[in-house]
């Protein structure tokens, strides 16, 4: 089962947020940020985080890429 998170960084990159932003005014992991930038799971907990920050929907942010 595979992950992109490219819509995330469409999304940051449309809102002017930057992957240190995440890690600084956002208090986000720096291995959570890793992990989407390598398209690896990341928890749920993190997903409604980042959907707060960009006021949008976890569909917004990720897509399912079928094996």
């Amino acid at each position: 089962m595979s992950v992109s998170y490219q819509k995330l960084f469409s999304q940051m990159q449309e809102k002017g947020i930057k992957k240190i932003d995440l890690r600084t005014k956002y208090k986000i992991n720096p291995k959570t940020v890793d992990s989407l930038v390598n398209n690896r799971s990341v928890t749920v907990d993190t997903i409604i985080q980042l959907c707060e920050i960009l006021d949008c929907q976890p569909g917004d942010l990720m897509e399912y890429i079928k094996e």
